[in-house]
């Protein structure tokens, strides 16, 4: 496995494109097949293979299609490693913006 913590954004997108290129060849489906079960276009897929745009919702259906989805579930976890981090989490939670750090900080 990659630590995608020192490359570049743009050879993580290469990388998981690549990714799910190859999942995808090896379930046997046709980008097609993929597309039209997911609910996208043939294009918005080969978008997403070539590492181009795509809206985050295509995204999860392609993932959701090729059985992938509990990869994304864990993408934004909590890490919650004591009390400190549930309590901080739950309060988090509660409030809707986070403030402004001053200059002086």
């Amino acid at each position: 496995m990659m630590n995608l913590g020192i490359i570049k954004p743009d050879e993580v997108v290469k990388l998981l494109c690549a990714r799910l290129r190859q999942e995808r060849l090896s379930q046997q489906m046709t980008q097609a097949e993929v597309a039209a079960r997911a609910g996208i276009g043939v294009g918005t897929l080969s978008n997403l293979e070539a590492g181009r745009s795509v809206a985050f919702d295509s995204v999860i259906r392609v993932a959701m299609v090729l059985g992938r989805l509990n990869e994304l579930e864990q993408l934004f976890m909590p890490r919650l490693d004591s009390l400190d981090d549930i309590l901080r989490y739950e309060q988090g939670a509660q409030r809707q913006r986070v403030k402004r750090k001053s200059d002086n900080a």
